[in-house]
């Protein structure tokens, strides 16, 4: 049942953003994403987040491509501490066929599917910057829990370029492993 509530609430979050006033100039992105190179976990280092990930720790994004070509997510979270329960959700990413891999449709709740913009990854795919044509969320996720000071401060510039206001911009706590 929380779950439901949850993803009713998830949903009514996306929902309002597409109402919002934010930019909707498409997000530049690479001229093409390797999506099975771009399958696996993606630790989220910094996001503007959406409802559900406002206090999120430890935040990790899962991908693997199922048999009939979507993608299948994982998206898991500890909510206000590193000892607080792990929390999943599972969405189902869809790949467009317009975006040469980078654009992609995520569905939380049937019918709603929200944008996603694989906006920037770096060349051995270790590294990528996800966000919204509304600029309303983003997300810097890495192969790792933890980057260096500067690809975390190249990767805020590259945010901000992109559009988004970076007063935003939450780093997730994530523990060492």
């Amino acid at each position: 049942m929380r779950t439901v509530h949850l993803l009713s609430l998830l949903a009514l979050t996306l929902l309002a953003s597409a109402c919002s006033s934010h930019s909707t100039r498409p997000l530049p992105r690479p001229p093409a994403v390797d999506v099975p190179r771009f399958m696996g976990d993606w630790y989220v280092i910094a996001h503007i987040p959406s409802w559900p990930e406002r206090e999120a720790y430890d935040a990790l994004e899962s991908y693997r491509q199922r048999p009939d070509g979507r993608i299948q997510t994982t998206f898991s979270y500890r909510k206000g501490s590193f000892d607080a329960p792990l929390k999943t959700m599972h969405p189902i990413g869809r790949v467009e066929q317009q975006g040469n891999g980078a654009l992609w449709s995520m569905q939380f709740v049937w019918p709603i599917q929200a944008e996603y913009v694989i906006a920037w990854v770096d060349a051995d795919y270790s590294q990528t910057i996800v966000g919204r044509s509304k600029r309303d969320y983003v997300w810097y996720m890495a192969r790792t829990p933890q980057v260096s000071d500067a690809d975390y401060q190249q990767a805020v510039e590259r945010i901000a370029a992109l559009g988004y206001d970076i007063r935003q911009l939450r780093k997730v706590p994530q523990s060492p492993r």
